[in-house]
């Protein structure tokens, strides 16, 4: 780090010294391999694509016009005072005017089947600050949270690290598409049980990351059924709930709990953000809707170690307040990345291919296990010699399914939404021709 300084031996904290931030799986690996040699179509084209990363650009200049076209909304308002207003002590309840805007957004998002009362809401650094405050929150050092696999890999970081909770899988396959059942909830239960380990909580994320698909009313009903029964609490991540192609395929928790008149609401708690359904994951823009008041409370006396700028909240509650922009942003969206998903999936399967069928998200859930088959190499190590091989031989960075406790070898994460439609017809080549090259490899050996 530029001055060298003696190595000695002085101790430090245990959050420091763990191994469960996660940083040495392939999802963070493949990260620095793109950050070593990035592909750029006139600098460096022969570089690694970037598919590891679900960030949305495809309706970013939506955005751009709105601030050309409201340059005001950008600046502080009125004169000095509009400045020393927003530069001095903020309070860790964020601005009304903020809270009211996410609040009318996300029911926008559900078209109004869903209502959110502004009080309720907690506003948090991102969405990795909201899951991590509501883990220290439902949770104590030792207990665990049952997450359905595969999960989003930075759940490792976000859950575990600094909170010292376990995640327990609970595990579903594709004979079902990966769909959560009573089964699997049960079993997990269970698994902890033996180890002795007290579960607190079930953690989905719905849309799914990395399924891309969202989940079922019958399924969200079972859950909540579970977490009664339980009496543990429940937490949908949601923040990919408007980067479903289609509204009507959604269905939020909070549409259940409405059908429900709020029974048992008190354990279901609802994390958003505007990382991914606005594209802004550098505004650090989350929050946490519980329908607990001690969780609401708590929450937001946390969250004065996550605060959201004051000016960042200005900006946004005028955007957020502009219902004609937000209601054309949102069906733009929404038919740019299905027209995205689609692109993506055709050009797979051209090269022989298959995905899930998905309905959501910036990214699609590949299939490479009939590679693994036919190489009789169906196994963990196989997928990630098969992973090495797209990362250091195609330069593409996708994400492979053990990264996400994927219990069957072969599947990968694959983000389609974070670079422009050439470089992702360039991806789509490579990877045709990598498929055709195995094909005549296999054909040699066989």
């Amino acid at each position: 780090m530029g001055i060298e300084i003696e190595k000695g031996c002085v101790e430090l904290s245990k959050v420091a010294t763990s191994e469960t931030h996660g940083e040495d799986s392939p999802y963070f690996a493949g990260w620095k391999a793109y950050d070593e040699d990035p592909y750029h179509e006139c600098t460096n084209p022969s570089g690694v694509i970037q598919m590891g990363l679900a960030e949305n650009q495809v309706s970013f200049d939506l955005i751009e016009k709105y601030l050309e076209e409201n340059s005001e909304t950008g600046t502080w308002g009125k004169g000095a005072s509009g400045f020393r207003e927003n530069a001095l002590f903020q309070d860790y309840h964020g601005l009304e005017s903020f809270r009211k805007a996410m609040a009318s957004f996300m029911e926008q998002i559900r078209e109004g089947r869903a209502k959110f009362d502004p009080s309720r809401i907690v506003l948090t650094a991102g969405a990795t600050a909201a899951n991590e405050l509501l883990t220290f929150i439902i949770a104590n050092p030792g207990d665990a949270l049952l997450v359905p696999t595969p999960y989003y890999p930075g759940f490792d970081r976000d859950l575990r690290w600094r909170t010292g909770v376990n995640i327990v899988p609970i595990h579903c396959d594709s004979s079902n598409n990966f769909q959560i059942t009573p089964q699997a909830l049960e079993a997990a239960y269970k698994e902890a049980e033996a180890m002795n380990i007290k579960v607190k909580g079930v953690l989905i994320t719905n849309p799914s990351n990395p399924l891309g698909a969202t989940i079922q009313r019958k399924v969200l009903e079972e859950i909540l059924d579970f977490v009664t029964l339980k009496n543990i609490h429940l937490v949908s991540d949601e923040i990919y709930s408007g980067s479903v192609f289609s509204s009507s395929e959604f269905i939020s928790i909070a549409e259940i709990l409405e059908a429900r008149n709020y029974k048992n609401a008190e354990r279901v708690h609802i994390v958003y953000s505007l990382s991914k359904d606005l594209g802004l994951p550098g505004f650090r823009v989350g929050t946490i809707y519980s329908y607990n008041d001690k969780v609401v409370t708590t929450a937001r006396r946390m969250s004065s170690f996550t605060l959201i700028s004051s000016q960042t909240q200005h900006l946004l509650a005028s955007m957020l307040s502009d219902k004609k922009f937000t209601k054309n942003y949102i069906k733009t969206n929404r038919e740019r990345l299905r027209k995205r998903y689609t692109m993506i999936i055709e050009g797979l399967r051209n090269a022989g291919i298959e995905c899930l069928e998905g309905n959501a998200g910036l990214f699609c859930w590949m299939n490479l296990s009939p590679l693994l088959v036919l190489e009789n190499k169906a196994t963990r190590e196989g997928e990630l010699k098969l992973w090495n091989e797209t990362l250091n031989e195609i330069k593409l960075n996708i994400s492979p399914g053990s990264s996400c406790h994927c219990s069957e070898p072969g599947w990968f994460r694959v983000c389609f939404a974070n670079m422009s439609e050439e470089t992702l017809e360039l991806a789509l080549k490579r990877i045709r021709h990598f498929m055709e090259k195995r094909r005549t490899r296999t054909e040699k050996l066989y």
